[in-house]
């Protein structure tokens, strides 16, 4: 049997393979941010299509956080209820759903939140619109959101969670030197722009206790001019796994890089998938907790040697799931036909229209 389908467990969480679908914005939530039926469904299709290990799309922390029109929320206890039927459907199945909890920063439009987005460093050229940069107190603010928000992702039955820190959400920002121009104690090296991080961790760790998983999604680099470095990047990593997350998913690029999207798109050969395999490498070697590669992976046999040549641990795919959530359960009956995804991007534009994100290639 490929080690790819190896049972395997992060901190007590038993995962039946090691394939993950990596967090990714559905647009199927409520105007609220609660679940819906069609949410549940599509979770509960990658459980029944042999998905390892779900991880939610990102799901705001307070109103104020929230990046995309119909996200998921967490930021209050009146969401509990539905997220616990969803949990429970993914369980039914047999299957393990991490809550990705998250805060946009910058990237927060004023259509949703209606205020100003609230911003690690509010420098000149950053953008033409008001922005509130954050100040101590609101960075307390935000931890203790994410405390509040593991508190009911735990009591709604997620198996863990992930602390969304990639493409230049809040955390992201706070990690890059880029938006984080900051004199005080969160700003300067990077110990101190990983400070939010540290503290956000003790926080979400009292509310959740010991023995309950902590991912952390996090940038390998920037990929942007005066962005985050993978030296930098490592360093940081080094920081969380002392701290005790028990699991770093690698990505890359911000949201405003123009290297973000071109990576990935386009992807028609074995050679352009994994476009962040040697930054993975120098992680899984100086970095001691197991490793989530995402980025590109499309076909079996490359995620196969990836895992093969201990370049990670495990194989997150986030877009080849929304054109064949069972793409997993194909796989292990023996088809390992590249996935089918067209690697276009055509799926997040239905997610603006208030249509949900879904294959568009395979809906013409």
């Amino acid at each position: 049997m490929s080690k790819l389908f190896e049972s395997c467990t992060i901190n007590g969480m038993n995962i039946l393979n090691r394939f993950v679908r990596s967090a990714t914005w559905e647009g199927m939530a409520t105007e609220e941010g609660a679940v819906t039926p069609r949410l549940t469904e599509t979770m509960t299709a990658l459980a029944e299509g042999g998905v390892g290990l779900i991880i939610s799309g990102h799901s705001y922390v307070m109103p104020e956080g929230q990046a995309t029109p119909l996200q998921l929320g967490v930021y209050k206890d009146e969401l509990i209820p539905g997220l616990r039927k969803m949990t429970q459907a993914v369980h039914q199945r047999g299957g393990k759903i991490v809550m990705q909890l998250a805060h946009s920063g910058n990237f927060a439009p004023v259509n949703l939140t209606k205020q100003p987005p609230w911003v690690v460093s509010n420098f000149e050229g950053l953008s033409k619109s008001p922005r509130k940069e954050m100040n101590v107190q609101d960075i307390r603010t935000v931890v203790s959101a994410f405390g509040e928000a593991a508190r009911r992702a735990k009591s709604a039955g997620f198996d863990g969670l992930q602390i969304h820190s990639g493409h230049g959400y809040l955390f992201s920002q706070f990690l890059s030197p880029f938006y984080n121009r900051r004199n005080d104690e969160y700003g300067g090296d990077i110990r101190n722009r990983a400070c939010i991080h540290l503290e956000t961790y003790e926080t979400v760790r009292k509310a959740v206790g010991k023995d309950y998983p902590i991912l952390i999604k996090m940038n390998c680099r920037d990929f942007a001019e005066n962005g985050l470095t993978v030296e930098e990047s490592l360093q940081a990593a080094k920081l969380f796994a002392d701290a005790g997350f028990d699991a770093i998913e690698l990505s890359g690029g911000m949201l405003n890089s123009p290297k973000l999207s071109p990576s990935r798109m386009g992807i028609n050969s074995e050679d352009k998938e994994a476009y962040f395999r040697e930054d993975a490498r120098l992680f899984k070697k100086e970095v001691n907790i197991p490793l989530m590669l995402v980025g590109g992976v499309r076909s079996f046999a490359v995620a196969e040697q990836l895992v093969e040549d201990g370049v990670t641990d495990y194989i997150s795919m986030c877009r080849p799931f929304i054109r064949e959530p069972d793409l997993i359960k194909r796989w292990k009956a023996g088809d390992r036909r590249k996935s089918e995804c067209k690697s276009d991007n055509l799926c997040f534009k239905p997610g603006f229209e208030g249509k949900g994100v879904y294959c568009a290639a395979e809906k013409k």
